[in-house]
């Protein structure tokens, strides 16, 4: 009888011995892919991106370089929309992209284009609250390094459902600035969604907002006498970049190509005029107001590069949520008062984390049928299929 129990109990043992090698191998399986999915991805994906080289004359090689990075429609979800686990998903890949690029790139300046927010045109007074401190959670960022929203229109809503009261909530939270200045150079945040053109009281003050600042501009240039310009401080001359939510005018998105443009049976599709796109006037009005030397806009989720009048380019940036486009990304600049380069930054594949959690799910699928005795080991099936292979 002893030497049954005995028995029992070395079997009892390597049995727990067994079971717990298992769990250890289950256990680090599930932790090295997590560690991998939702951590080490975004460094090894975004330590690929590097800041371009701008071109300075000879006879500048004193001016200052600004590092800018532009991102677009995160499109925090609401209570309304916003089912929990989409939100948790979505919301920590956007976090963890923004803080691994602080930390590896450290721009100097982040502008955000606009929708922001999923449902700021409708929100309550709470929900604005909630999805506000969200916000400044995901997207912190250290006091040296400035950060600069213009609004959408999911944002204040588009302009039938615009407020006076929605704007001040917005701007309440976001700085209010129009134009911002730094390191000699210029850039105007506009809120397209109120360029409607229709004499609104809300769209009437942003076109004397935006003329205001265009005369500003102009005595930058030294092309107003010192009658108009008065003595108030001047601009730097540097030609300014303009911000916005809304592109500018184009027919579609059939010219654009890219890996993260619009789907080819999507592209030749019409934009419609004050929705999809500004109008013919409200684009051609910013153009002769501002005179910018570079646009950049969102709206669209996708990428598009196109040029307006003298050959202004503009660069509609794509969203930076897997919510909108499996790929997101975001532009880095460098900029200085007379020439600036662009290169753009992909953000981990959404695919292809959803490919490695199948992939690590099939393997703890195998070690548990391996360990149970349904499937022979693959080591111990692969060295028998070697010696069979030896003996014939």
């Amino acid at each position: 009888m002893a030497l049954i129990g005995l028995g029992f109990g070395r079997q009892h043992l390597c049995l727990l011995k067994r079971r717990s090698s298992l769990l250890l191998k289950l256990t680090a399986v599930v932790f090295a892919v997590l560690l991998f999915c939702e951590f080490l991805i975004y460094y090894l994906v975004i330590f690929r991106c590097d800041w371009p080289e701008v071109k300075t004359p000879a006879h500048d090689s004193g001016q200052k370089t600004l590092k800018a990075m532009f991102l677009a429609d995160t499109h925090l979800l609401g209570e309304v929309r916003g089912h929990w686990l989409d939100k948790l998903r979505r919301e920590w890949q956007m976090e963890r992209a923004f803080q691994t690029a602080l930390w590896l790139l450290q721009p100097e300046v982040v502008f955000i284009l606009g929708d922001i927010f999923d449902e700021g045109k409708w929100s309550s007074f709470q929900a604005w609250a909630d999805d506000v401190e969200r916000f400044q959670k995901i997207f912190r960022h250290p006091r040296h390094v400035q950060l600069k929203v213009v609004a959408g229109n999911h944002d204040i809503g588009f302009h039938y459902q615009m407020s006076t009261y929605k704007i001040k909530r917005f701007e309440k939270v976001f700085n209010p600035e129009r134009l911002f200045s730094w390191k000699g150079m210029n850039f105007v945040l506009v809120n397209s969604v109120a360029l409607e053109g229709d004499g609104c009281h809300i769209c009437s003050e942003a076109e004397a907002e935006l003329i205001e600042i265009s005369h500003k501009l102009n005595c930058s240039r030294e092309e107003r006498g010192p009658g108009r310009c008065g003595r108030a401080p001047l601009l730097p001359a540097s030609a300014p970049v303009l911000l916005q939510h809304f592109p500018l005018f184009r027919r579609s998105d059939a010219n654009c190509s890219g890996e993260d443009a619009a789907p080819l049976e999507e592209r030749a599709i019409p934009f419609k005029e004050r929705y999809d796109v500004l109008s013919r006037e409200a684009s051609q009005q910013l153009l002769w107001w501002l005179r910018p030397r570079l646009i950049l806009s969102g709206h669209t989720h996708s990428a598009c590069e196109v040029l307006h009048g003298a050959g202004v380019p503009e660069i509609s940036v794509p969203s930076f949520s897997w919510r909108n486009r499996n790929n997101p990304s975001f532009i880095m600049s460098s900029m200085t008062p007379t020439e600036y380069a662009l290169a753009k930054c992909y953000l981990p594949y959404e695919n292809t984390v959803l490919a490695t959690y199948c992939v690590a799910a099939g393997l703890l699928v195998v070690l548990i049928l391996v360990h149970s005795g349904l499937l022979p080991s693959p080591l111990l099936f692969g060295w028998n299929l070697l010696r069979k292979f030896k003996t014939m």
